[in-house]
């Protein structure tokens, strides 16, 4: 058994008895000899088996007691990789690096994203693990001011450039082929000769064609001894080495005169031709499919103006602003950075991020978005992100992970891919055989088929050995690992990228794929479906009257009797105001918001008490003022049923009451309500119309809960209300029992154990804070809309993996099967090779241009 050792940081330990927990943990699994846990250095060592027990498995059971292994998370662009089973050699060759928690490698995206233990791998560890499998990674090196991106950009664009000059260079030598094959089938052979200067024409089509062999297929070969021999697997370059090499060798062979049959060295070139033509088309796509997101970091601003307390002003690189530095922003320019106003009135537009395309209008303490562009006044900004932190760098770290996350589905290609090649190599050489013995049978099976012979004659036309020959080649040319690789991630690449533009930001892309399968939609009430923000909604006044109190005069029933004075609804808010002055909560500043907007003068109140969960307490003038609910009067001895009506009604809405009493006799009443959002009623019924069920969950009352949802349109039946925060999480889980896949949506905070339960947890941003960990989706901007947005995109992108899934099977499934019979020439199959594979990839940029808005033009809301 060889063992390895892992030296692990571990983070949350707090005393002795957790570095035991671990320890305890970690010997409980099979595989693990020996751990060493300190909880004085936050580290320790495993000794383990590789063979029984994984890293990965290792850091989970970790997780698992409670605490936390440190990690990091590289991104490492790759070339040279020409199919999804290139990008299964890089994972495995990365994952057999000691130290290596996961490695994903990305075909559509040509980059691998590695999770490893940083005190046991080095980057240049993984640079070798990737060299090592036969392929070249983007090494982090050059200038400073060259960012890895940049770096990586580079190396794709320079992959373009080779693949477009091999690619003229094959065209211009076989350019002759062309007239050759013309003279053959169409003029006769009347014009090119047997014979040139008494030598052979084929030696003419052997000097055209072994330049574009040696030059066009040398990457090929090498590529194909590489995969075979040092990785013992198979990838498309073993497809197009076998097939040009065949018809290359075999016309080599029939030239000399040791075998007698006609020349393919037209074959031969033609198929590296438009194989090469095919990486280059295949190398600008991808480069087309993440254009996006390079023009979104285009988009930085690339100065800023820094001023200062005396107003000088001082042009600097965006580099150069730190946290807390003040910029100038005038009209047209864009923000640098995240940051707040601190001076200044403008609107800005966000579309970029958000995909709001109305302009957000800012003033002194709003946050704006690096980035963004100001659109009319002159702003001067605090900076409170910059570099890696700010959203925009946030959003593309965001869908580059998602990017490399495939959805479930792509299990069923990497599961076919694994397989393919063998298995098509198997099915040439097996009809290849069959033709050669069974020639007269085949050729009588196949003419009775009513389709069109393209090789030109069949077995009568052709030595039975050639023919084999020619099966051979095609049955191995026609089949395509690239189509089916290239149809998840690709289509995950442009549908990552176009949420995010749209102001969506997933995960993953198996989080694309999960959203698509919801039936339930859960919304959290406050800062979801409301604003989260109380505003004054009412006053009422009491009409003046008699009422028994503790003190004073004897009435009837033996209280006593005191007369309620006749206050109109500005004494009434007045008073009401000036008791909350000193009170931090929101009920109350709503409450003295209200009374300002009014224009109504408020004093300072005296002997100020806060009855916690009751109301206020305090004297307003030399007057008694009582700010509150029922609780609170009771217990002062004021008989609240005079407005017990009011109080009813104003609940029944919805709004928080609060009774007002003045010299011990209750005034009037005050409400305050959660204004709920504009686009909240037209999510829901977007979200009905589609089928799904739409349930509120709150931690407000009964009344208050069924109140906001008749306003949104949610039926009373599918209100929760009165739940805890921490009791948010078994709510949706009980949703979830009865089977149903619930998309939680709520704030992200108080939230978020909800969130990390359901099938779905979708956080509502502010636009800045763009890593809500909980969340498996953020929405950049507080619309409830944009959760249909997520749902649509997340269809789209499914819909667009099976079409070119379907593509890419049904293919290989029609053309394999037509090139075993022989009704192919090898040139033919390569050239729809090459186009199987560019089809996929321009099905999924066609998808750039979807827009998940459709359902908003429905409901009048937006327009394309």
């Amino acid at each position: 058994m060889s063992t390895q050792t892992a030296h692990l940081g571990i983070r949350g330990m707090s005393c002795a008895n957790c570095s035991q927990t671990i320890s305890d943990a970690l010997e409980s699994r099979d595989g693990v000899s020996e751990t060493t846990v300190n909880f004085a250095t936050d580290d320790g060592t495993v000794e383990y088996d590789p063979e029984t027990i994984t890293l990965a498995e290792i850091y989970e059971t970790i997780d698992e007691a409670g605490y936390e292994a440190d990690r990091a998370s590289r991104s490492i662009g790759i070339t040279d990789m020409s199919c999804a089973n290139c990008a299964e050699t890089n994972e495995a060759a990365l994952e057999s690096v000691p130290g290596v928690v996961d490695a994903e490698v990305n075909y559509a995206t040509d980059e691998a994203t590695v999770a490893y233990n940083p005190a046991d791998v080095s980057l240049e560890s993984l640079y070798e693990a990737i060299e090592e499998a036969g392929y070249t990674p983007v090494r982090d090196e050059g200038s400073e001011d060259e960012s890895d991106q940049d770096r990586r950009d580079a190396a794709r664009q320079a992959e373009i450039r080779k693949q477009l000059r091999l690619t003229i260079l094959g065209a211009v030598l076989s350019a002759p082929f062309l007239f050759f094959l013309a003279d053959k089938f169409l003029l006769g052979g009347t014009h090119v000769p047997e014979t040139v200067f008494g030598v052979t024409f084929g030696w003419v089509e052997f000097l055209l064609a072994t330049p574009v062999y040696v030059l066009l297929g040398r990457e090929f070969l090498v590529n194909s001894y590489t995969a075979l021999v040092r990785n013992r697997t198979a990838n498309m370059d073993v497809l197009i080495a076998l097939g040009s090499s065949t018809a290359y060798v075999y016309s080599l062979v029939v030239l000399l005169d040791l075998l007698a049959g006609n020349l393919y060295f037209d074959t031969a070139a033609m198929i590296l031709v438009f194989i090469t033509l095919g990486n280059y088309l295949e190398a600008r796509s991808k480069g087309q499919a993440g254009d996006a997101l390079r023009k979104l970091l285009e988009m930085e601003a690339e100065t800023a103006t820094l001023v200062d307390d005396e107003g000088t002003e001082e042009e600097v690189p965006l580099e150069d602003v730190a946290v807390g530095d003040r910029m100038k922003v005038r009209p047209g320019e864009k923000v640098p950075t995240d940051g707040v106003v601190v001076d200044g009135q403008s609107a800005v537009d966000e579309s970029m991020v958000t995909g709001e395309s109305v302009p957000v209008e800012k003033e002194a303490g709003d946050e704006v978005i690096g980035s963004t562009i100001n659109e009319n006044g002159v702003l001067v900004v605090e900076a409170t992100k910059v570099g890696a932190d700010t959203a925009l760098q946030g959003i593309v770290q965001t869908v580059k992970e998602a990017q490399s996350r495939q959805p479930e589905i792509q299990n069923l290609a990497d599961r076919i891919s694994a397989y393919f090649v063998p298995a098509v190599i198997l099915n040439a050489i097996f009809w290849g055989l069959v033709w050669f013995l069974f020639p007269t049978t085949l050729a009588g099976v196949v003419d009775a088929v009513p389709v069109l012979d393209l090789v030109g004659g069949g077995p009568d036309a052709l030595s039975t050995f050639e023919f084999a020959i020619v099966v051979f080649a095609s049955a191995v040319l026609i089949a395509c690992p690239c189509a089916l690789g290239l149809a998840t991630p690709a289509a995950t690449m442009v549908g990552s990228t176009l949420g995010a533009q749209n102001g969506v930001l997933f995960k993953g892309g198996d989080i694309l794929e999960r959203a698509r399968d919801v039936d339930t939609v859960v919304f959290d009430k406050t800062g979801t479906l409301t604003t989260g923000e109380m505003t004054l909604t009412d006053v009422v006044a009491l009409e003046g009257a008699a009422a028994a109190t503790d003190g004073g005069e004897t009435a009837a029933d033996g209280g006593a009797v005191v007369t309620r004075e006749s206050l109109d609804e500005n004494e009434v808010l007045r008073l009401a105001a000036s008791a909350e002055r000193n009170s931090e909560h929101p009920l109350a500043q709503a409450i003295v918001d209200g009374a300002e907007e009014r224009g109504l003068e408020l004093s300072d109140p005296d002997e100020f008490e806060n009855v916690p969960g009751q109301g206020v307490r305090t004297t307003v003038e030399g007057r008694d003022v009582l700010v509150g609910n029922r609780r609170l009067l009771e217990g002062a001895g004021v008989d609240p049923a005079p407005a017990a009506g009011e109080m009813e009604r104003l609940e029944r809405e919805g709004k928080t009451a609060m009774l007002v009493a003045v010299d011990g006799a209750v005034a009037g009443a005050v409400a305050d309500a959660d204004t709920v959002k504009e686009g909240s009623a037209d999510a829901v019924a977007a979200l009905r119309e589609r089928g799904l069920d739409v349930v509120l969950l709150t931690g407000d009352n009964e009344r208050t809960a069924r109140a906001v949802a008749e306003r949104v349109g949610i039926d009373p039946d599918d209100v929760r209300a009165g739940v805890l925060p921490e009791d948010k999480a078994d709510a949706v889980a009980d949703i979830q029992s009865t089977g149903r896949k619930a998309m939680m949506v709520g704030d992200g905070v108080n939230d978020a154990p909800a969130l990390a339960v359901a099938h779905v947890g979708t956080a509502i941003g502010s636009g800045t804070d763009v890593a809500i960990e909980a969340a498996d989706v953020t929405l950049m901007r507080d619309d409830p809309l944009d959760v249909v947005k997520a749902i649509r995109v997340s269809e789209a992108t499914l819909a667009k993996i099976k079409q070119n899934l379907v593509w890419a099977l049904g293919y290989n499934t029609a053309m394999i099967p037509l090139a075993s019979l022989g009704l192919l020439q090898p040139v033919l199959a390569a050239g729809a090779m090459a186009l199987s594979s560019v089809s996929v990839l321009s099905n999924s940029l066609l998808f750039r241009r979807y827009t998940p808005d459709r359902d908003y033009e429905l409901l009048g809301r937006f327009r394309r």
